[in-house]
């Protein structure tokens, strides 16, 4: 009987102790703990494609264990603000997501600006001869009376709503996507037509055709703008490891506009992620805190 209790004892002993240790918090990544998980939300633009999953590869060269989400840029903000969702390094600021600032900044932690020298507005091919979007109504017939747009909740088509109020454009702003988009504007540029689109920089469209951003002289669509990255409330408390490397992270415009190329040019997202990683060993070591 003694035995009996003793083997109970030493069972249960051992049983609190696994469970103590699945309870640390370890600033490193160490497989099968929920403290090792990340979850990083983006929006489907080509650039946050190419810079989600470069920080995925990241997370993962670190030892954790990353997933990402796609959703809306107002889902993003929200699930954040809510604590669904860990982190992303896409948010498009001070002008393009200030909306959706103004509504979930005040419940999200903003970590850093992880790229600087960003742009958003309306871009046409260099052959198109107006250069202002003042200009745009007297050759709205070149333009078929329309501006070819991208997903319905980005800021970046919410903020063109607003050009189109503010400077009476009698155009239709037509929803797609940034796949669509770009094959709408290679479409055009192979036929030599005009076309106008919602744009952004950085884009590899930048590098593979000759473009030009119409002047915006009411500055709807702000000046220069900037990629920042945002967690939720209590992620450096939680997980010191994975804000410790959401705090490094940063690069250039040219770093994300060759990722996004490889991918324009038939890499998958996670072949041409995988080769800037390997391509930048001691920027990736920096980031993860190893120099």
């Amino acid at each position: 009987m003694t035995q009996k209790i003793g083997l109970f004892a030493l069972t249960g002993l051992v049983l609190a102790l696994c469970l103590l240790c699945a309870g640390c918090t370890d600033t490193q990544g160490t497989p099968g703990l929920a403290e090792n998980k990340v979850s990083i939300g983006y929006v489907t633009w080509d650039s946050e494609i190419a810079s989600t999953n470069v920080i995925k590869q990241v997370f993962e060269k670190a030892g954790y264990d990353a997933e990402i989400v796609a959703v809306d840029a107002g889902p993003l903000y929200q699930g954040i603000a809510k604590g669904d969702i860990d982190c992303t390094v896409s948010a498009w600021l001070p002008v393009t997501q200030a909306n959706f600032w103004e509504k979930f900044g005040d419940d999200i932690d903003h970590v850093r600006k992880n790229l600087e020298g960003a742009r958003v507005g309306l871009v046409v091919p260099t052959y198109v001869t107006i250069d202002s979007i003042e200009d745009l109504n007297s050759v709205s017939d070149k333009f078929s009376g329309e501006i070819i747009g991208i997903d319905p909740g980005a800021g970046v088509m919410q903020n063109t709503e607003e050009v189109i109020t503010e400077y009476g454009l009698e155009y239709e702003l037509v929803a797609s996507s940034s796949a669509g988009m770009a094959a709408e504007l290679r479409t055009a540029i192979n036929k030599e037509e005009w076309i106008v689109v919602t744009g952004w920089t950085p884009h590899w469209m930048f590098a593979r055709w000759d473009l030009k951003y119409l002047d915006d002289p009411k500055g709807v669509y702000g000046g220069e703008e900037y990629i920042g990255t945002l967690a939720r409330k209590g992620l450096a408390e939680e997980k010191p490891g994975i804000y410790g490397i959401l705090e490094r992270f940063h690069w250039t415009p040219a770093d994300m506009e060759s990722v996004m190329l490889a991918i324009e040019n038939g890499e998958s997202e996670q072949d041409a992620a995988k080769a800037w990683v390997d391509a930048h060993p001691d920027k990736v070591a920096e980031w993860i805190g190893e120099n």
